[in-house]
Order: structure tokens, then C-alpha cells, then sequence
């Protein structure tokens, strides 16, 4: 009995123990650091503006509706797409595009329409692409009550990462992608450092947080990352379907 009782009291002091608050009392004011050690004055970041639904001011403007002066067809000489009442129309079988001019790291915005007739299901509806670097693809496509494989719907990294969301408007109607992308990093032997990544925005709402690609978007497999320039062109592709777009501005990051 006594036993008992004595290793009652054991596992009482043991549990009193374990209980005590061991967190070490709060700093006093004369003990905190002086506030200006945590201060940083350098570098100053550049003073740009950025009007509501505007541009901002250190974009490069890519498609302003009146001009494919900056584009090219990927197979060279002039795009072939047209311009008209301040847009740019996909003309079936003329190629791709791109921009005469090459990028790496960039925040893209694009607004975009699938036809407001549909014809077709699946990938064969409203299908197009925005290429950073011509190889890493973001989806264009009608997925309004279109059931196709996610990691190829709209909002996707086309074959690699599906959306968070679909939040997808209507076919006819005008939808936007807001684009964060960061270029793949290669060493002066070629090997991948680090990979390429996206953070996308579609129609206002977070679709892809940071996400990192395996390779180029390819329609068949999953092709490694090969050493290439650190700026390409932007690509837009012509898969067939009557996709237009308006408002195509970029803006070329400094990261590390």
C-alpha cells in the first residue's frame, strides 16, 4: 500500500513537472536591440506607375490592337494573324507567332476569348497557348463545361500541373491571365541549376502558387530541361481554333 501511495506522489511530482511553463520571460525594453539594426535604406526600389486597368509604366507593350509589328511567324517573315477592331484573330493554319523580341523572367499579362460558337469537346474547343521561352506552355482553352484531362485544361501548365481552380468564363466572354514566370538557370557546362517555375493568375483568382516545372510542356512525354539562352521568345500558338487577344503587355523581373 505504502508502494502505491509513494509512486502516486512520484508521477504527481513528474506531471508538475513536465507542466511548468519553461518559457523565457519576454525581453525588456532596454534588452531589444535598437530598432534602426533591423532597418534597410539600399537599394531604392524604381518609382513606376501603374494607372487602374492600365499598363504599367515599365511594361513593354506587345500588343497594343493595332500593330503585329513586334511579332514574327515561327517559320519567319511577317505574322500572319490579323488585327482587327483592336484585336488579334488566330488564323487557322498560318503557324504560331512570336515576338521578334526574347524574354527570360517575366510578369505577362494576356487577355484572351474563345469563339462564342462552340464547335467540339475536349481539346478540340477554343484551343490556343501562351509559350514563355517558346517551351513552357499555359493553357488557352474553352474549359466552360468542358470536360477534358486538367492537366490540359484552362489554367493548367499544359501536361504538367493542373489548376487550383476552374474559373472558367463562358465561351464569347474576355478572360485574362496575369503571369509570374521565373526561366530555368543553367550552369557554363549546361547543367540545370534550377528549374523553371509559374505563378498564374486567371481571371483575378490564383491558379498555379509557384509551381515547377520537370521539363518542357510537351504533348507527348516529359523532355528534360536542355541548356538554352536566357531569353527567348514569347510564343502564341495557332492550334486550329478561332481564339483572339488584346492587351498583351510584359514586363522583364531582375530576380536572383
Amino acid at each position: 500500500m505504502k508502494s502505491s501511495v509513494a509512486l502516486a506522489a512520484l508521477l504527481a511530482l513528474i506531471t508538475m513537472s513536465s507542466c511548468k511553463d519553461t518559457t523565457p520571460p519576454a525581453p525588456t525594453e532596454a534588452e531589444l536591440p535598437d530598432p534602426k539594426l533591423t532597418e534597410q535604406w539600399e537599394p531604392v526600389p524604381t518609382v513606376i506607375s501603374s494607372p487602374a486597368g492600365g499598363v504599367p509604366s515599365d511594361a513593354i507593350v506587345l500588343f497594343d490592337g493595332t500593330s503585329l509589328a513586334g511579332w514574327e511567324s515561327v517559320e519567319g517573315g511577317d505574322a500572319l494573324w490579323e488585327v482587327k477592331d483592336g484585336e488579334l484573330h488566330v488564323v487557322p493554319k498560318t503557324k504560331d507567332i512570336r515576338t521578334r523580341q526574347g524574354f527570360g523572367d517575366a510578369q505577362l499579362h494576356v487577355e484572351f476569348r474563345c469563339p462564342p460558337v462552340v464547335n467540339g469537346e475536349g481539346q478540340g474547343r477554343g484551343n490556343s497557348g501562351i509559350f514563355l521561352m517558346e517551351k513552357y506552355e499555359v493553357q488557352v482553352l474553352d474549359s466552360y463545361e468542358n470536360k477534358t484531362y486538367v492537366n490540359g485544361q484552362l489554367g493548367s501548365i499544359y501536361k504538367q500541373h493542373p489548376p487550383l481552380v476552374d474559373v472558367a468564363r463562358p465561351p464569347g466572354v474576355w478572360q485574362e491571365y496575369d503571369i509570374v514566370f521565373v526561366a530555368p538557370r543553367f550552369d557554363s557546362n549546361g547543367a540545370l541549376v534550377s528549374p523553371a517555375r509559374f505563378t498564374v493568375f486567371l481571371n483575378g483568382v490564383l491558379v498555379q502558387h509557384d509551381v515547377v516545372l520537370r521539363g518542357p510542356t510537351d504533348y507527348r512525354g516529359t523532355p528534360p530541361f536542355t541548356a538554352h539562352a536566357d531569353k527567348l521568345p514569347l510564343r502564341l500558338q495557332d492550334h486550329g481554333d478561332l481564339v483572339a487577344y488584346r492587351n498583351i503587355w510584359i514586363r522583364e523581373l531582375q530576380l536572383p
